[in-house]
Order: structure tokens, then C-alpha cells, then sequence
């Protein structure tokens, strides 16, 4: 296969492995691939880098089947990956008998954390060093937004991550490029994304911030840029001191009103 991208989206991607140090030489690099149109076109995207970066590194790639359904087909995925020379594997998860033992509590959180940890097992296994996921800039930005609105605070995924426990790395290539760029680049490189088999594709609170996002984007077309800016460290100017607890408000009241020292 003839492999190519754009000089803009060579750019992009050579810009956020330099800038957070994603590749480093002799690195074993092992795909997130689950044959949506993100993790293809990152997967095509580091098999064009393996070509032209001047450093020296492996890939493979691995799709989780989550048992979803009966009849989970990864033929086309590992195909697209025989084209590009990169190993292929594949391994099962009964994610979905999880979920429903859950009563599908909170089923996006548990999906994401057997798939991840399936990956990070395997990877471990094989000598993997690295994991790459296809996280996109719009991705990071709904992050930030629904840790504000869910749970109060300022946070979103790093470029970058090492795994303590695991000691190996995710990097996430893509984190500057929209999604949209995505979904239009990738089938012109001779591969559909296969279906998700998830079963509330469309219906979970991902979605509704990127509903969210678009509606308020429509009066205010600076809005996305403003809350991918605000993920940097220097966004943050003003905000008010930690919360107290119980025994530091005390300390506080004391000095306040008795003249305590704290």
C-alpha cells in the first residue's frame, strides 16, 4: 500500500509528538484499534510516521471485541492492518455480561476500564512499552467540559500519561486534530470504519456535551477555542482557595475571633 497524509496532517501529527515527546527510538508501540473511523485513521497515521520519522520503532495493533453482539467480525480490521504491515490481534471481553451484572450502572466508565485494562494486560505480555489511543482535540475538550459539569473540576486527559502501576505509557497522536478532519480524511485511504457495537452509541452524556458544545457554538463561534484554551495550565488566572475542612475552618474561626495563632 502506498501510504500518504497531507502535509497539514503530517504537521499536526508532528507537532504534538514533538511537542509532548511521543515517540522515542526503539519504542513498541500497540494500537487501541477498534476500526471506528478515529483509531483507523491513527493506526494508518503512525504507519505513515514509522515511514518518515528518523527514529526506529515498532507497531501492532489490538481490537477488543466486548461481546455486544454474536457475530463480531474484525476480518476487515485485520486486514487493513495486513496492508499496512502492522501485526494484528484481537481478544474477547465479556464487557457486556459486566455491564449487565451492573444493572448498567454507569456502563461507558466500566467498558472503558475492562478495555483499557485487557490492552495494558496484553500490552504487558508482549513488551509493549507504549499504548496509542486515538483521542482527538475534541475528545480532550468534552473531557474538560463534562469533568466541570459532573464532577467540579477543572481536568481532562494528558497527551501523555505514564502508567505507574503498569509502567508503560499512553500517548494519544491525534490530540490535534478535530474531529471532523478526521471523519473526512480517513475513507479516502481505502478503509470504512466498521459500526460500533455499542449498544447506546448516540445516547450517552459524551454525546450530549458534543450536542451542548455545537448548540452554544452557534451563538458564540469562539466558544470551542476558548474551552480548548482553557485546558492549559496557564488558562488558570483567578479561582478561588481550596475548600476547608472542618478542623482548618476551626483554626480560622479561632484566629479570627480570638486572635489564635494558626
Amino acid at each position: 500500500m502506498n501510504i500518504n497524509l497531507p502535509q497539514t496532517h503530517f504537521s499536526r501529527l508532528m507537532r504534538a509528538i514533538v511537542e509532548f515527546n511521543l515517540i522515542e527510538e526503539n519504542d513498541k508501540i500497540l494500537i487501541g484499534l477498534s476500526g471506528g473511523k478515529d483509531s483507523s485513521f491513527l493506526t494508518y497515521a503512525l504507519a505513515v510516521m514509522r515511514e518518515r520519522l528518523p527514529k526506529k520503532f515498532d507497531l501492532a495493533a489490538i481490537t477488543i471485541d466486548p461481546m455486544f453482539t454474536n457475530d463480531f467480525d474484525s476480518t476487515k480490521i485485520k486486514q487493513f492492518c495486513s496492508d499496512l504491515n502492522i501485526p494484528f490481534y484481537t481478544q474477547s471481553v465479556d464487557i457486556a455480561g459486566t455491564i449487565k451484572e451492573q444493572n448498567g450502572k454507569d456502563p461507558c466508565f466500566t467498558c472503558a476500564f475492562f478495555r483499557r485494562g485487557a490492552i495494558n494486560r496484553f500490552a504487558k505480555e508482549k513488551g509493549f512499552n507504549k499504548i496509542a489511543y486515538a483521542h482527538h482535540n475534541d475528545d480532550a475538550v468534552e473531557t474538560f467540559l463534562m469533568s466541570l459539569l459532573y464532577s467540579g473540576q477543572l481536568k481532562t486527559f494528558l497527551p501523555k500519561t505514564y502508567l505507574d502501576r503498569t509502567e508503560l505509557t499512553v500517548i494519544r497522536p491525534l490530540v490535534y486534530f478535530r474531529e471532523t478532519e478526521i471523519r473526512d480524511t480517513i475513507s479516502i485511504h481505502g478503509f470504512e470504519p466498521i459500526d460500533s457495537p455499542c449498544p447506546i452509541n448516540g445516547k450517552t452524556k459524551r454525546q450530549e456535551i458534543k450536542e451542548l458544545i455545537a448548540s452554544l457554538s452557534k451563538d458564540n463561534p469562539m466558544l470551542y477555542s476558548h474551552l480548548a484554551a482553557g485546558m492549559r495550565d496557564n488558562a488558570v488566572i483567578e479561582l478561588w482557595p481550596s475548600t476547608q475542612n472542618r478542623k482548618q475552618m476551626k483554626e480560622r474561626y479561632d484566629a479570627y475571633m480570638y486572635n489564635k495563632l494558626m
